[in-house]
């Protein structure tokens, strides 16, 4: 991971429009992700739409990943690589995109409801979205990024999901991964965390479990599934620090 870096105004402006590409991108790939679907159709359409943006696929290629989006399914949390599986009535499907645009990238999540879905599943996806917007708020020049983090896990444990730990949050800007690291939790040996100041560039991701927090790996080496079996959902996006609320760069 590369160093931290504080941007100004200009490069902020920058990674703005590289997180309004994402936004439009993911629009399109929700509107686009139906039953009968196959994921890997999904990387297509995120790959055509972002070069028709002038931009690229941060994901593609980075430490070796083959495709333009993640695409995960159910029990999937992160780095589902797009193949020929067709989405199925009743599914959720969580699709993470960054896009690169004149040197500066953006990275957001979303999970969608492929036609119904069950209740259950629905309010999973609805509090993972509320947990990134209270961390979101917390996100504010002179707090620490274990604000972010505590406001992430209470709400998210307050209706009795795992907060996944394996995986965190990062800084981001002219590389897709910078620091800091943005838990999702707290823990005494990482304390406060870094004191937030303006400038800073953050792509804040709760990644909520239905059942527990533990996960593991699948054999391709990227995809990330419950340990459990249970449902997972994640939401994610880029956010500037400034000297008031946080300015959402994906949105």
């Amino acid at each position: 991971m590369s160093r931290l870096t504080v941007k100004n105004a200009a490069e902020i402006a920058k990674m703005r429009a590289a997180g309004l590409i994402v936004r439009d991108a993911l629009e399109l790939l929700g509107r686009s992700a139906k039953a009968g679907v196959s994921t890997l159709e999904l990387d297509a359409i995120a790959a055509e739409f972002l070069g028709s943006r002038g931009a690229k696929a941060s994901f593609l290629g980075y430490n070796g990943y083959p495709a333009s989006i993640c695409a995960s399914v159910n029990s999937q949390v992160v780095h589902g690589i797009p193949d020929g599986y067709k989405l199925r009535e009743g599914d959720i499907l969580s699709v993470d995109i960054g896009a690169l645009k004149d040197g500066y990238h953006g990275d957001a999540a979303r999970t969608f409801f492929i036609g119904r879905v069950a209740d259950e599943a629905r309010k999973l996806v609805e509090v993972t979205q509320e947990c990134f917007f209270l961390g979101a708020a917390e996100a504010r020049e002179g707090r620490h990024i274990a604000d972010i983090s505590r406001a992430v896990e209470a709400h998210a444990r307050k209706h009795g999901y795992g907060v996944v730990r394996d995986l965190v949050g990062h800084g981001i800007g002219r590389d897709m991964h910078e620091p800091p690291e943005v838990p999702n939790f707290t823990d005494a040996r990482i304390g406060r965390g870094l004191r937030l100041t303006k400038g800073m560039t953050l792509a804040i991701e709760p990644m909520i479990n239905m059942g527990g927090w533990q996960v593991r790996q699948e054999a391709n080496g990227w995809t990330v599934v419950t340990a459990d079996g249970s449902l997972s959902a994640h939401y994610e996006n880029t956010v500037a620090i400034t000297d008031g609320e946080a300015e959402i760069l994906t949105l």
